[in-house]
């Protein structure tokens, strides 16, 4: 299933940094920023529900997550 979330990631930068942790915390989830989207969207392709962890571990790392519908 592709989820899809509003972010306050902004640059390839940060992106940068948070793929480590990404790869670790979800090594069997596929995921992509798209920031030229104007809500910086965060794409995931996982086959469990993850929305709350995908939140709360980007809150964790100080950036706003929702889940768009």
């Amino acid at each position: 299933m592709i989820y899809v979330f509003k972010t306050t990631v902004k640059t390839k930068m940060q992106v940068k940094k948070l793929k480590p942790h990404f790869d670790q915390a979800f090594p069997k989830v596929k995921w992509n920023f798209d920031l030229a989207d104007a809500d910086k969207i965060l794409r995931i392709d996982s086959e469990e529900d993850i929305v709350t962890s995908i939140t709360d571990f980007l809150q964790n790392l100080h950036y706003h997550c929702e889940e768009l519908n």
